[in-house]
């Protein structure tokens, strides 16, 4: 089983996530509009607080599935930089008839993620230092020592500390069971194919938003036949998300899933991939074109049902 200490610091340390987009929504109807698009319940939210989510297409397949963050005069949605040329553009699409503005901006903000051993007590004792300097500096915890951090870059944190890379955050982010869509695989599922239902990013009180009665069918009549799925172990090649995994029937291979993330170092290996969602924890799995690759799923941090 895949060590996570080999993707954990044994200290306070800092990744700066450079392949994020960040989106600015702000005016008197923002989280109207917000809550109107996205499967989370942005009403919900008191500032400060953080939610994951999903926005979808009519048909309730996922444009972008983001994080987001309330604050006391707007909305922030951080998610893969890959997405945002068709996700910004379907967010905006009818914004016109509300009073809000909706605005990448990426470029103001310095994107850090923070991980390791005793991150927890080093936020804690610093973070109150750096709030004083910038105000407008957003911070979450994803889980025990594990943050995410926004600042202006006008205000940029003096983190003096050991950085990792950054591809290691989003090996954490597939230990966690946490989907990161990439640009293949965008409008391809509903929104409990990647879990969300299981990580709280799914109202099903709130009511309607884009693609809600097909999400709402999926949960009421049990129609989801899909799961995220975490798979670890070696590959001699690299592995990308055009990648394809086979699964062993009997004597045979298959191709099976589709591939959302992958981590890679040297030979060992994590991809975040979605099965058909009676996959049994038993499954062995390989690269294609790669017959020395060896894969088995690894146990998500969370429960499905």
């Amino acid at each position: 089983m895949m060590n996570e200490r080999l993707l954990f610091p044994s200290k306070p340390s800092v990744y700066h996530l450079d392949d994020v987009t960040v989106i600015r929504l702000e005016g008197p109807d923002a989280v109207k509009y917000l809550n109107g698009q996205v499967t989370c319940d942005v009403a919900a939210l008191t500032p400060g607080q953080s939610s994951l989510g999903a926005h979808c297409n009519p048909k309730g397949k996922v444009l972008a599935a983001f994080r987001l963050f309330k604050r006391e005069q707007d909305l922030l949605l951080m998610y893969k930089k890959e997405l945002a040329e068709i996700e910004l553009a379907e967010l905006k699409k009818y914004a016109v008839f509300s009073k809000l503005t909706i605005t990448d901006v990426s470029n103001e903000f310095k994107i850090i993620g923070m991980a390791g051993t005793s991150t927890d007590e080093w936020i804690n004792t610093h973070i109150s230092a750096f709030e004083q300097l910038d105000t407008s500096l957003v911070k979450c915890q994803i889980k025990q020592d594990r943050w995410l951090l926004l600042s202006h870059k006008s205000h940029p944190l003096p983190l003096l500390l050991p950085e990792q890379p950054h591809s290691d955050w989003w090996g954490l982010e597939i230990l966690d069971g946490l989907p990161q869509l990439n640009k293949n695989a965008q409008t391809e599922f509903i929104p409990q194919a990647l879990n969300l239902h299981a990580l709280q990013a799914i109202s099903f009180t709130k009511g309607c938003y884009t693609g809600q009665e097909i999400v709402a069918r999926a949960k009421y009549r049990g129609i989801n036949n899909r799961a995220l799925f975490i798979l670890q172990g070696t590959a001699g090649n690299p592995v990308s998300t055009d990648s394809v995994v086979e699964r062993q029937l009997g004597e045979h291979w298959r191709t099976s899933g589709t591939i959302l993330d992958v981590w890679q170092k040297n030979e060992q290996l994590l991809i975040s991939i979605v099965l058909p969602s009676d996959t049994t924890a038993d499954s062995v799995f390989r690269i294609a074109n790669d017959e020395e690759s060896s894969l088995s799923i690894h146990p998500l941090p969370y429960a499905l049902e």
